[in-house]
């Protein structure tokens, strides 16, 4: 996180928790940011750490540490790497950032979900006239050198700490200053051709005005009505979010996706509001807030941010708030309780299950090209292999792991779930380890075990075919406050499916129907739900089964 300075016409950290991909795009989570000045446990254990005690779905590093990539390899995160500052000159250079693609992004590209190359960090805030000069170029040839390498999917974009005139009390009228606006019309042309996202490192902390510090924390505060636009804003999130979006539409760029590379809250510094408990509410509703979609500017967008920081890092120079504004400490035990810890009450990327599931997956061990052979004699067997090819909810940028799981226990539960169909030549295995991703839920099976499928009957909660859709809108936002991960049926979920309704209810009342152990009486929905045998799914949105014996 850079020093800023902090004044009325800010160096402005803003706090845009963005669309990270565009609104079409594939939702995620809660990202976190992974820096390493500190004095930390090895990348192997922290990477440990991070995927099998939390819930992050993204992480962001602040260079192509080998060794961490390494350590990521084979996960379901998506990974954002950095170009060093230093380095952004040499890239201007097409070569030069083909060869550093090929060094830092191709060796891992098959093992690694890789979500955005970041070329430098907060360069305009640096004053150093020749990285400033050249980061549109530089941004340029890296785009082209992932084109030319068929990773497309991997966007550019740099995360700025932003100089804008905000207006605390009408935020439509914040604008870029002038001395910015030709710099920052050209990044925003170039992220508007590479469909990449604005990144803005993002703090309220930053921001605030200090005799009305609840107003940046999401505590109770009086609300602020923007004089032009009449819309009412509760917390400063989403005022300086629409600020951003102000500004950016103001130069002609309202149409370009917004990204939050840095948001958080220090638990100490040299002032009151620095404490572990404003850290945790701010951090709390962020998380919160991720999950709801749209702004009252951008009501259709959904917001993506990544949390700075996964550790406190006390190797980092400057004053104390530098050093504490980790959720977590080296030893991984909390400073605060966000709800991040799985098994804590944290939010799961798909409503639970029961614990006597099973799926069929490939071995650890097995090749791609084991897994691919196992792909193709499936595929060959009349199964339904449409969802794992390009477009479909689980060819999540033809990861090979995802994609084999998915069809091997799609066989496995065609032949009624019997550990033996599972054997694949020696490839595959029966697990009670669900291994779904955030983009491609892979079904239940109940598993009957070497000798036999046992007698099965499965059955989904679902909307009466009469109700109306305000009904249907009803028993959405009713299950939405009880806790249920509502991000599938959100813009850019695998459910959204268009907005249509009767999808979107479908999946959200099975979900809480699941949470409640498939009492018949949650399906209830004040007479408007009904358990039934026959399956709901659509070919975007697979709704997990109940499956009694």
């Amino acid at each position: 996180m850079a020093k800023t300075i902090r004044s009325f016409i800010l160096p402005f950290l803003l706090i845009v928790a963005g669309v990270i991909f565009q609104l079409s795009a594939v939702t995620s989570a809660i990202g976190i940011n992974y820096g390493t000045l500190g004095n930390l446990q090895p990348p192997q254990q922290v990477v440990d750490f991070i995927k099998t005690k939390t819930t992050f779905d993204s992480v962001k590093i602040y260079d192509a540490n080998p060794d961490i990539l390494r350590a990521f390899a084979g996960s379901e995160i998506n990974i954002t790497i950095m170009v060093p500052n230093g380095n952004i000159p040499a890239m201007v250079n097409v070569a030069n950032a083909r060869q550093w693609v090929a060094a830092n992004v191709l060796p891992f590209q098959q093992q690694i979900k890789f979500k955005y190359v970041c070329v430098g960090n907060e360069i305009l805030a640096s004053n150093d006239n020749n990285l400033i000069s050249n980061l549109v170029p530089a941004m340029q040839s890296l785009n082209e050198a992932l084109k030319a390498s068929n990773l497309t999917y991997i966007k550019v974009t740099t995360p700025h700490a932003f100089t804008i005139s905000y207006n605390r009390n009408t935020p439509s009228e914040s604008r870029f200053t002038n001395d910015q606006k030709d710099i920052f019309t050209k990044i925003l042309e170039f992220h508007r051709q590479a469909k990449s996202p604005f990144m803005i490192n993002a703090y309220t902390f930053f921001t605030m005005d200090t005799n009305n510090v609840n107003y940046a924390i999401f505590g109770p505060s009086n609300a602020i009505t923007d004089t032009n636009t009449q819309q009412t804003y509760t917390n400063m999130f989403d005022a300086v979010m629409d600020a951003t979006y102000s500004a950016m539409k103001a130069l002609g760029y309202g149409d370009v996706d917004i990204a939050v590379g840095e948001t958080g809250w220090p638990t100490a510094c040299d002032a009151s509001w620095c404490s572990p408990q404003n850290a945790e509410n701010y951090n709390l509703n962020i998380i919160k807030r991720a999950q709801v979609i749209g702004t009252p500017l951008m009501p259709n967008r959904h917001i993506d941010i990544f949390i700075f920081a996964l550790f406190n890092e006390d190797g980092k120079p400057g004053p104390t708030r530098e050093r504490n504004w980790g959720i977590f400490k080296p030893d991984f035990s909390p400073m605060y309780d966000v709800g991040v810890l799985k098994g804590g009450g944290s939010p799961l990327p798909f409503p639970p299950i029961n614990n006597n599931g099973k799926w069929c997956v490939g071995k650890p061990e097995a090749t791609l090209m084991q897994l691919q052979a196992n792909i193709d004699w499936v595929c060959s067997h009349g199964i339904d292999c449409t969802p794992i090819s390009p477009g479909g909810i689980c060819f999540d940028n033809n990861n090979m792991t995802t994609r084999s799981s998915f069809i091997m226990n799609a066989y496995y539960q065609s032949k009624g779930c019997v550990d033996v169909v599972c054997d694949f030549s020696g490839t595959g295995i029966v697990t009670s380890t669900n291994p779904s991703t955030s983009t491609c839920p892979i079904p239940i099976g109940e598993g009957g075990g070497g000798n036999g499928a046992k007698s099965k009957s499965a059955n989904w909660c679902m909307a009466k075919q009469e109700v109306t859709e305000t009904q249907l809108q009803a028993n959405i936002d009713w299950v939405c406050s009880q806790g249920i991960d509502c991000k599938p049926i959100s813009p850019g979920g695998i459910c959204f499916d268009n907005n249509n309704m009767k999808t979107r209810s479908t999946f959200i009342m099975n979900a809480y129907y699941e949470s409640k152990g498939y009492s018949k009486d949650a399906c209830d929905f004040r007479g408007s739900g009904i358990v039934t045998t026959t399956n709901p799914s659509t070919s975007t949105c697979v709704v997990p089964a109940s499956v009694t014996l």
